[in-house]
């Protein structure tokens, strides 16, 4: 990417400014990686319940560096805390909550989105790619509502939100909305939509830098 590049926000603010989107008392799929951060913010006054899909409702945010119990981890095996009331469970109810549709939100990393939202996050396809889509798929499917956050390219400066996804598909149209550094957009039936601005980012700054028509914030 360009050295004028705009910086928008760092990933706890894109965290953060997802998790004040997330209703009160929503049960929360967190996927690995940027989401992993979202666990850090509740907003005040609200209540969510966190779930990682390997056994845990009442997941908290990571424990301080050398603090974590090396038996409480999440899908991604990072150390995780377990806040009050945290309940656990084998693995197999876990999926048919997922499965059930008993979780109200799923937030997810990407490889693309794609203007319908049509979502590629586990594989590039490449020869030398591992095949490991584990339960994006169960929870792409399950899950009532998809967030996607991510940074808005690639390390070489390739659009992740896209026309048409040419990576292998997790789930076909279960985007709902996107968090990047630059812009909160939805997906709507007519393609992307802005809902807002990142500090110090223009519109032409998002446009310039996603593979899909935007459409202004209405």
């Amino acid at each position: 990417m360009s050295a004028d590049t705009p910086t928008g926000w760092s990933r706890d603010e894109m965290a953060k400014r997802l998790a004040q989107d997330i209703p009160d008392g929503s049960y929360v799929n967190l996927g690995i990686g940027i989401p992993e951060l979202v666990a850090k913010y509740v907003p005040e006054g609200r209540e969510l319940v966190y779930h990682t899909e390997n056994g845990l409702l009442g997941m908290g945010p990571s424990p301080a560096e050398g603090e974590g119990d090396p038996e409480l981890i999440n899908a991604g095996k990072r150390h995780v805390t377990a806040n009050p009331g945290a309940s656990f469970f084998h693995h197999a109810d876990s999926f048919a909550m997922i499965r059930g549709g008993h979780i109200d939100l799923c937030v997810l990393g990407a490889l693309q989105v794609a203007c319908n939202g049509d979502l590629a996050n586990w594989s590039t396809g490449t020869a030398d790619a591992i095949p490991a889509v584990g339960g994006a798929m169960d929870l792409v499917a399950g899950v009532r509502s998809i967030y996607v956050i991510t940074q808005h390219c690639t390390k070489t400066g390739e659009p992740k939100l896209v026309e048409k996804c040419t990576y292998p598909l997790t789930g076909l149209g279960v985007v709902t909305r996107i968090y990047s550094e630059l812009a909160v957009i939805d997906v709507t039936a007519q393609g992307f939509r802005l809902v807002e601005l990142a500090p110090g980012v223009s519109f032409d700054d998002v446009q310039q830098r996603t593979g899909a028509p935007l459409l202004p914030k209405q």
